[in-house]
């Protein structure tokens, strides 16, 4: 009952006119940056943080949370009929999505991406609902032990499975943990790091720190290389699946909402990982493996459920541990905070209309998406039309006035500059902005457990192996990093790493 009264409470915050409207542009702008090759949902959110500082935390988050799932519904789009992925995650629907396009089936295509998004989104938000409130409660258990050991897992798995060097991946994340460590100590009111600079006492902000590597640094990358756009022009005509199609993909479906939702669970699992294994398990399970990338059908809807009930899942670490597990989390984390408020156990107890609020609004959000992506898909094909350079000088701008609006600082502005800079050298030298948000998220709070914790044991580092929960975090840490040392697991890396990029 305390999940229907909750749900309850949660409907009343989500269906107020200003909340609506906030999750109706979340979910519109987040189909469009699905939609729109180059620019991610990650890049999108850095570049509206900002505006969830003009509204109360319940719209701005549930607007932020929009734009995530949503990006999942319009990569879709892009993958089948230009054969370009609008997000990391939707590379695999190109295979076969974009050949039933070539064969003219882009409407099943295109409705079967939808629909199955649509059912792996509902699936992930009920999930959410029922596993959060357990979880919350056995994690009100864990101390400053505990929280460290996980979030050192955390950031030990997620430079696992980033792209590329393991050593580069390692060496972002110790950058961001030193970027989190400039301003005030938290103990001792100290000033580390700050050069004598006054701007620098509460520390670098987020707001600009993402918005120079993700958005500016997408934008210098994209400059550099022209998107060739193979837009199909045949008639797409009915979008609704045959009865065939249903039949060949109702257990992809299942299986891949299934999968999908456990490994946005994970630290630095998420939608592409996801999307990856879900192709690759249909193919593996299917009794005719030659027809995927010759037009099979479930080669859209496994990878497309997994990407959707992975982005619900990923909620989960977030709001119940309050761990963001990957750099998309991070930046929910990041709007969390901006608004004073920190995820984790005590936010159902503390705050119960937000988390309650957050999850009615994506069961509203997913019926939106259904109904923005089935009747508006041929908008969406005039927009991919739109050439970069018409939207790169406007997304620089958008760039331009967030970061400044964020804090009223030119400082902010020169931040945001040299990080794009950075951002765009990382890109060209094989490293990974990912470790580095995540760990300068983490940094503050990593660096505070350590610290309380070993105020507790009177500087003995054993309380760490001593309690069961903190052992094993640390163990699986230790795992993650000696793993890329044994050649079958160097493989097995090496192959994910090339499947993402």
């Amino acid at each position: 009952m305390d999940i229907i009264a909750g749900l309850g409470q949660g409907f009343a915050v989500a269906l107020q006119p200003i909340n609506l409207l906030y999750c109706f542009i979340g979910v519109f702008i987040g189909t469009l940056v699905g939609v729109l090759p180059g620019i991610g949902p990650v890049s999108a959110m850095s570049l509206l943080l900002p505006v969830t500082l003009s509204g109360t935390p319940e719209a701005g988050i549930i607007m932020m949370a929009g734009i995530y799932y949503g990006s999942m519904y319009g990569g879709s789009t892009t993958s089948i009929l230009v054969n370009i992925p609008g997000e990391a995650a939707s590379v695999v629907t190109c295979i076969d999505g974009h050949e039933m396009a070539k064969q003219g089936r882009a409407g099943p295509a295109l409705g079967m991406a939808a629909l199955a998004s649509f059912a792996a989104g509902t699936f992930a938000v009920l999930a959410l609902m029922l596993v959060a409130p357990s979880l919350a409660r056995v994690a009100i258990a864990f101390g400053p032990p505990e929280y460290f050991s996980l979030m050192l897992l955390g950031l030990t798995i997620l430079s696992f499975l980033s792209q590329g060097s393991m050593a580069k991946s390692l060496l972002m994340a110790a950058v961001g943990l030193v970027l989190g460590l400039i301003g005030m100590d938290q103990i001792t009111a100290q000033p580390r790091l700050t050069f004598d600079r006054l701007e620098l006492l509460d520390g670098v902000g987020l707001v600009p720190i993402v918005m120079g590597l993700f958005g500016v640094a997408e934008i210098l990358s994209n400059l550099e290389q022209e998107l060739k756009r193979e837009l199909i022009r045949a008639n797409i005509g009915s979008l609704w699946p045959s009865l065939a199609d249903w039949a060949a993909s109702k257990w992809a479906i299942l299986r891949g909402t299934v999968l999908g939702f456990f490994l946005g669970i994970l630290p630095g699992g998420g939608a592409v990982i996801a999307s990856f294994a879900s192709y690759a398990m249909e193919k593996k399970m299917s009794r005719t493996p030659e027809r995927f990338g010759k037009g099979a059908i479930e080669g859209v809807a496994g990878p497309e459920a997994a990407n959707n009930a992975a982005a619900g899942g990923a909620f989960i670490p977030l709001m119940t541990l309050g761990i963001p597990p990957n750099v998309v989390m991070a930046l929910l984390l990041g709007a969390f905070i901006i608004h004073g408020l920190q995820p984790g156990p005590l936010l159902m107890v503390q705050k119960p209309e937000l988390f309650w609020g957050i999850v009615a609004s994506m069961y509203i959000g997913n019926v939106m998406l259904l109904v923005l992506n089935m009747p508006l898909i041929g908008m969406w094909v005039q927009v991919l039309k739109v050439p970069y350079s018409v939207l790169f000088p406007l997304i620089l701008m958008f760039c331009i006035v967030g970061v400044f609006a964020s804090g009223n600082a030119v400082f902010d502005v020169f931040v945001m500059v040299v990080f794009g800079v950075l951002g765009y050298l990382m890109r060209k030298f094989g490293y990974e902005p990912a470790p580095l948000v995540l760990a300068f998220v983490l940094g503050p709070m990593l660096e505070n457990n350590l610290r309380k914790s070993l105020i507790l044991s009177h500087g003995d580092f054993t309380i760490f192996v001593e309690r069961p929960i903190s052992a094993v975090c640390i163990i699986l840490a230790a795992a993650a990093l000696v793993g890329p040392l044994l050649p079958g697991l160097a493989r097995r890396r090496a192959r994910i790493a090339a499947d993402q990029t």
